[in-house]
């Protein structure tokens, strides 16, 4: 149990919550409770404990919750997802949140996200999600492979692909959340992406109509998911920094 001075100063920190948008009511119908209490937690301890800057709180609904939740759009019924790097449970939290038919797994290696992860599945009373500790390819043959895979500002996408992949069951769905670079890095990095099986990609918008600024996905079918050897994922970690900032061994 937490001290009463960490829940009287989550509780401070818990009134910067924006206010909701008309378009988290019509995102989440009838889970809006639970994407409210979410935003509450995230702008709470998931501030105090470092897990979102205390200047992303302004916008934490458009830029972050919403950003995240449009995208089950591409999911199907009672799909399997992992998201990899979860961090602050964005997107992997959101989306089980928003589709409670969805069975969702939290990849994360930090102990202290992991730690933040359990609480807020417990807190929301989660049924649908589970938290594993660890580095994506750490976890190859630790978790059952999914219909879809997510990340979001984990790092560059040519180290993704190398990591994500071969979580995705053949047939399955890896859908990356880059934003507007995401086509420049799949140019980037095509051979990459074919050698560890993506046989199709499309680039979608999620949210037309709801949000002012629609989320930018990248669909990208898998056949036959492939491990690549010590030399092409040496290749693929040439990137130490991701674009967001964040260095790889803290993804």
């Amino acid at each position: 149990m937490k001290p009463d001075s960490a829940r009287q100063t989550e509780r401070l920190e818990t009134a910067a919550v924006p206010e909701t948008p008309v378009a988290a009511e019509r995102i989440f119908a009838d889970r809006l409770p639970e994407a409210l209490r979410y935003a509450e937690i995230l702008a709470g301890s998931g501030v105090i404990r470092g897990l979102l800057g205390p200047r992303e709180t302004p916008r934490l609904w458009e830029r972050h919750i919403l950003n995240c939740a449009v995208i089950t759009e591409l999911i199907d019924e009672d799909a399997t997802v992992i998201d990899v790097g979860s961090g602050a449970g964005l997107p992997g939290l959101v989306i089980a949140i928003r589709r409670p038919d969805l069975h969702v797994t939290l990849v994360e290696p930090l102990l202290r996200r992991v730690r933040w992860l359990h609480e807020v599945v417990e807190e929301l009373e989660l049924t649908n999600v589970q938290v594993a500790r660890g580095r994506a390819e750490a976890l190859w043959d630790e978790v059952p492979a999914a219909d879809v895979v997510t990340s979001r500002a984990v790092s560059a996408l040519e180290n993704l692909a190398v990591w994500s992949v071969p979580l995705v069951r053949p047939g399955g769905w890896w859908l990356p959340m880059k934003g507007a670079s995401v086509a420049e890095e799949i140019d980037g990095c095509r051979s990459l992406l074919t050698e560890v099986g993506v046989t199709s990609i499309d680039i979608t918008e999620c949210g037309v109509g709801v949000l002012d600024e629609p989320t930018t996905v990248a669909r990208l079918a898998i056949g036959t998911p492939r491990r690549l050897g010590p030399s092409s994922a040496k290749r693929a970690n040439r990137r130490k920094r991701a674009p967001s900032g964040r260095s790889a061994d803290n993804r």
